[in-house]
Order: structure tokens, then C-alpha cells, then sequence
């Protein structure tokens, strides 16, 4: 496989000539809408043909799904993901499943069709739909509710053909650190007797001493101890309502994982990868501003609608452009094959377990192609 970045002048069959390939491989590969036009700056995956894991590291990889998924979405370009995080159980303070407000059950049977394991992910949302720290809180102290809870998780299991659990908690306060701790090595010990693994997400963190309600109640070492797996979750720098810059910069990501490393082995740490990009509309004003969230063959789509120029941040590794629309300038950061190429290379560079992506809602073909010609997924 190889990147090709698009220069003026440049077409679908042009460069499908000078590099050997199908003209149909590029535009399928890629998720070109006909008539087939290109952006200057455009990151192209071209392939000569199937992708061979012959030599390749061996991965997991997976990602964030909701009830709303359907078999047209999530990219599943062989190989097929090793893992789907069904997203969200809940729970009240007594240690009650609350269940997805729309029906999963379909989901688990298309993912163990496809040879995926459905992840039950559990996150503690209140009655506002937000995290909720004072839920968390009367979980983790609470030991007839933990067991409760734990039961209820057993049974969700064993009911509905999940095979494992992730933790994603939030906004966790500093006073709960090691009683969270304690409730994930719990739920592991459940779970791992019904032979089934579990994750936790954790904040990206690169000090001990990081401060803010979401690095504080997360201690990499108790939590890398206590799962058989965590995710980073590595993306957001860039985020809605913030201002305008990469949503993972490479060398941010670096600096999380270079820290994860010295609390947690390489093969328990999965990468979080962002499925997604941002709008900003400028100039942007804190707390008043607002990015639109966007896929990332859209951006591509939306540059070419405002004949902009895609640029790439060599620091940040990644892409992004600006235009100008009904009289308002905007900025667009994005993940491409380039992006996307940089964060395996790290991947591969470290020895991780894998990669975990939020979401996989939106169809990103070039990343799957990328994925399976760069690592033999487990």
C-alpha cells in the first residue's frame, strides 16, 4: 500500500496510470463520490491489491458502537475488528443495570457473526445524561452495591452472549482513586471466572501529578494492575469547545504513552484513535463557540465543496484546512492515512496491545485497509 498525496491537475485515472492501479481501487478505496473530484493536499490510499499480514505485529483493535449501528457502518474491511465496546449500560446507586435506551440485542449477533467480541461497556451516567461522579462515588464505597452490581454484570453476560466488559468512568473524584481502583480489579475477578476480559478507559495522563477532575481519580499503576487491558484515550485535544488544532496530535499522544509505559505493560495498553474531525467557525471566543463534529471522508468532501487546500501539520501529523462559507471563515482538523499511518507507526514503535477507536460509526475504509496491511489483527 501507499500514501499519495494529490497535486494540481490531478485525477482518479492520472494517477491510477502512473501507479498501476484500478481507477475503481482508488475511488473505493478512498469513499470518492462520482463524478470523482480531488482536493489539493488530499491523502489517497493506493493498493495493488490484498494487503498481507505476512511479518506484520500482531494487534487487537476495535471501537465505540451504539444501538443505531447498522452492517453498513464500522468498516469491516477484512480483517474484521477483534472487538466492538457497546456503548452504554448504566447503573443506579443501589447496583442496578440501566440498559441502552434502544434495543442492542441485534448488535450482538452481528458482531459475533463477523468473529467480533460484543464488549458490554458500563459508564456511569445519571438521570442528565452526563457523568456522574456522585454515582461513581456511591458505587465504589458501596459494597452491597458493588456485589449487586457485579451480579447484574454476570448475568448481563451470560444472558445476552457479551464476552467482557469495559469500564469507561469519568470526572471520578481524587478522594475515590484506589476505592475505583479496587471496583475494576473486582469486576475483573467476576468477569474473568465466566472466562471474559476487562478494560478501562483511562484519561490522558502524563504525570502522576496531572491535575483536573479528569486525571486525578485515575492512577495508571493500581488500574493498569487491576484490568487485563486498558484504552487511552488519546484524542480531544482538539474537541467542541475548544479552540481550533489537531483532536490528536501525535505528539501529544507520544507523551501519554511514553507515561503509560513506566505504569503499564506494553501488551495491556491500547491506543485511542479518533474516528472523527472538527468545523471551527472564526473567529473562535471561548464559551461562546461551538466545532460541528464531522467524518473524515466529509471533511475531504467539504473541502473540495470550497476548492480548499488540505495542509498537513508535521508536528501535530496531522491534516487540515481552512475556507471560507456565506461570509464565514472556518477551520477543519481531520484524521487521514497520514495521521492515521503516524499513530500506528507509534503503535508499532512501542509494542501495544492495539489500537480502540471512538467511534466506529461513520465508514472510514482507508483506515481498515491500512490497519490490515500494517498489522496481523488478533
Amino acid at each position: 500500500m501507499e500514501i499519495y498525496i494529490v497535486r494540481p491537475g490531478d485525477t482518479v485515472d492520472a494517477i491510477a496510470d502512473a501507479y498501476h492501479v484500478s481507477a475503481q481501487s482508488i475511488i473505493y478505496n478512498n469513499q470518492l463520490p462520482y463524478p470523482y473530484p480531488l482536493a489539493v493536499g488530499q491523502a489517497l490510499l493506493l493498493s495493488a491489491g490484498s494487503p498481507s499480514p505476512n511479518g506484520n505485529p500482531m494487534a487487537v483493535t476495535g471501537g465505540y458502537v451504539y444501538p443505531l449501528f447498522s452492517p453498513g457502518g464500522g468498516g469491516r474491511t477484512p480483517p474484521p475488528p477483534s472487538f466492538f465496546f457497546f456503548f452504554f449500560f448504566s447503573f443506579s446507586p443501589e447496583g442496578e443495570l440501566v440498559p441502552p435506551a434502544l434495543d442492542d440485542t441485534f448488535m450482538v449477533s452481528m458482531a459475533k457473526s463477523f468473529g467480533t467480541a460484543p464488549i458490554l461497556t458500563l459508564t456511569p451516567f445519571g438521570p442528565t445524561g452526563q457523568f456522574s461522579n456522585y454515582l461513581i462515588s456511591q458505587m465504589v464505597n458501596n459494597e452491597p452495591a458493588k456485589q449487586t452490581l457485579i451480579a447484574n454484570l454476570s448475568a448481563q453476560i451470560q444472558e445476552r452472549g457479551f464476552e467482557g466488559v469495559d469500564i469507561d468512568f469519568e470526572y471520578i473524584l481524587p478522594e475515590d482513586k484506589v476505592p475505583f481502583a479496587n471496583f475494576v480489579r473486582d469486576v475483573r475477578t467476576a468477569v474473568n471466572e465466566l472466562g471474559y476480559p476487562v478494560s478501562v478507559a483511562l484519561a490522558p495522563k502524563v504525570s502522576d501529578s496531572q491535575t483536573g477532575l479528569l486525571y486525578e481519580g485515575k492512577d495508571y499503576g493500581l488500574l493498569g494492575e487491576a484490568a487485563d487491558s486498558v484504552l487511552l484515550m488519546t484524542y480531544e485535544w482538539g474537541y467542541t469547545y475548544g479552540p481550533p488544532m489537531a483532536v490528536a496530535p501525535l505528539n501529544k499522544v507520544r507523551q501519554v504513552v511514553e507515561y503509560a509505559l513506566t505504569k503499564i505493560p506494553a501488551n495491556k495498553i491500547n491506543l485511542g484513535i479518533p474516528n472523527y474531525g472538527y468545523d471551527w467557525t472564526l473567529p473562535f471566543v471561548q464559551g461562546s463557540s461551538k466545532a460541528a463534529t464531522i467524518g473524515n471522508v466529509q471533511a475531504v468532501q467539504i473541502a473540495i465543496a470550497n476548492d480548499a487546500i488540505i495542509q498537513f501539520d508535521e508536528t501535530a501529523q496531522s491534516p487540515y484546512f481552512r475556507y471560507v462559507s456565506e461570509g464565514l471563515s472556518h477551520e477543519v482538523w481531520f484524521e487521514d492515512v497520514r495521521s492515521l499511518s503516524a499513530k500506528f507507526g507509534l503503535a508499532k514503535e512501542y509494542g501495544l496491545r492495539g489500537m480502540g477507536y471512538w467511534q466506529v460509526m461513520q465508514l472510514f475504509r482507508a483506515n481498515w485497509l491500512l490497519l490490515a496491511d500494517t498489522f496481523t489483527i488478533l
